[in-house]
């Protein structure tokens, strides 16, 4: 009968354990407006890491005209430029931009990042990176404009 009993208490600390390990996943998850403020300190560290790379680009390259993006596309940056090129035979005209976003907050509850980039009348990327608003990782964020920034120097410089 002891084993029983040792059987029983056993079977309802599990059960306490398996209410409790259910209550605290409930309790993590975030209701609307905790992801709607955690978008906005993420959108927030973001846009400005994107204005700061993008800026460094343009400074490297005289002639970008920079703007800063805030509307319904969301918030960020971006840069371009018109180039006239003339030679003896021909007069061609190229334009070149670099831009990168922080999509709006949305129903899809993600943090999204756009990049689109064009050299001389030719795309170059036109991406897109999101992850779930309770899971991003803002390291990969970070990393990910960096890495957009670079390419795009490094293809512009490339064509010049």
């Amino acid at each position: 009968m002891e084993f029983q009993q040792r059987l029983q208490k056993a079977i309802e600390r599990g059960q306490l354990e398996g209410v409790a390990r259910a209550q605290a996943e409930r309790d993590r998850v975030l209701n609307e407006k905790d992801l709607q403020r955690l978008h906005t300190q993420y959108r927030l560290e973001l846009s400005e890491r994107i204005e700061r790379c993008v800026k460094n680009v343009a400074d490297q390259f005289p002639g970008f005209q920079f703007e800063s993006i805030v509307d319904e596309r969301g918030w960020g940056a971006a840069i371009s430029r018109d180039d006239l090129r003339l030679s003896a035979s021909r007069r061609t005209s190229g334009y070149s931009r670099l831009e990168m976003v922080i999509r709006p907050f949305s129903s899809s509850r993600v943090l999204e990042l756009t990049g689109k980039a064009a050299i001389m009348n030719r795309e170059v990327f036109n991406r897109s990176q999101y992850h779930r608003l309770p899971e991003a990782d803002l390291t990969s964020f970070t990393e990910m404009i960096d890495t957009w920034a670079l390419e795009f120097a490094e293809q512009y410089a490339g064509k010049n």
